[in-house]
């Protein structure tokens, strides 16, 4: 079980969808809220990021940003250049004859009306800098989509998307291999400690166990103090209230990804009661789990 991986398949609620932007100075590029986590590449070239607080950040080749919370920001070949709203739907923003970049911009389709801790705890703007060292993955990435995007050769339009989603995964393990320190807390932390990580892997594994903390601490070799209290300053939570979570989570999942009966699901994480289960659903997400369903079915 890749536990982060199994976190980024629950967030996502659909696919990606990304743009080529290649743009000649001056030039400003405004981007509203958007419902999911935004992300931009510079594939080429220079920009600033102008985020929603603080000062502009420098962007150079081979940076990518993530805004996890999808806030208003902009990006601009300079930070006293103007900003214009960027509309995807037109083929290339106004721009003038100065210094070429090119940038992948996008947006990832995440839950975040009930975030993951993952994603909660990270902070509005996250950017893993191009470091020759470190993050060889994410950077041989967002290598092979600059040529894609640029030369356009055949088979691009395969090899484009399938880059797009690895990078979402690729980016929050660079910002979190970047805070690998005993004080840094969340998840960051929580996957760099052995015995926490086996502990998720099992909860993500079975999470319709009748698990205990003293299972879960037995199983990963420790007592049930030192176990408990490792657990909930690296993840932020006990373990018992993480497992509640992720098992709405994954029954969220399982009714937006299948057609299993409701009891089928209830049985699958932990509920004996197709009754216990609906309340619990209904505590967390406001709705009965089969309104839930309903509301992500197109009509």
């Amino acid at each position: 079980m890749d536990v982060l991986a199994d976190v980024v398949s629950a967030m996502r609620t659909g696919p990606a969808t990304s743009g080529r932007t290649d743009v000649r100075g001056p030039w400003g590029l405004g981007f509203v809220r958007s419902f999911g986590a935004t992300f931009h590449l510079v594939l080429q070239g220079t920009a600033w990021l102008l985020p929603p607080d603080g000062s502009p950040i420098p962007l150079g080749p081979g940076d990518a940003v993530l805004l996890p919370r999808g806030l208003e920001h902009a990006l601009v070949d300079h930070p006293d250049s103007p900003v214009v709203p960027f509309d995807p739907s037109v083929e290339e923003p106004p721009q003038g004859q100065g210094a070429r970049a090119l940038l992948l911009c996008g947006t990832y389709r995440l839950d975040r009306d009930r975030p993951h801790p993952v994603l909660a705890r990270l902070p509005d703007v996250v950017v893993v800098p191009a470091d020759p060292g470190r993050h060889r993955s994410l950077h041989t990435a967002i290598s092979i989509l600059g040529e894609e995007l640029d030369a356009q050769r055949p088979g691009a339009a395969a090899v484009v998307p399938a880059l797009v989603d690895a990078l979402l995964v690729l980016i929050l393990r660079a910002w979190m291999e970047d805070r690998d320190c005993p004080t840094e807390q969340g998840w960051a932390r929580a996957l760099q400690d052995p015995s926490v990580v086996q502990a998720l892997e099992l909860i993500h594994e079975r999470p319709g166990a009748a698990w205990t903390v003293a299972e879960l601490a037995s199983d990963v070799g420790l007592s049930r103090a030192a176990f408990a209290r490792r657990f909930t300053e690296a993840v932020g939570e006990p373990p018992l209230t993480y497992l509640s979570r992720w098992r709405m989570t994954t029954a969220a999942r399982l009714l937006r990804d299948h057609d299993r009966p409701l009891a089928t699901v209830a049985k699958e994480i932990g509920y004996t009661s197709e009754f216990a289960f609906a309340k619990a659903f209904k505590r967390d997400f406001g709705v009965p789990p089969g309104t839930y369903r309903k509301q992500l079915t197109p009509a």
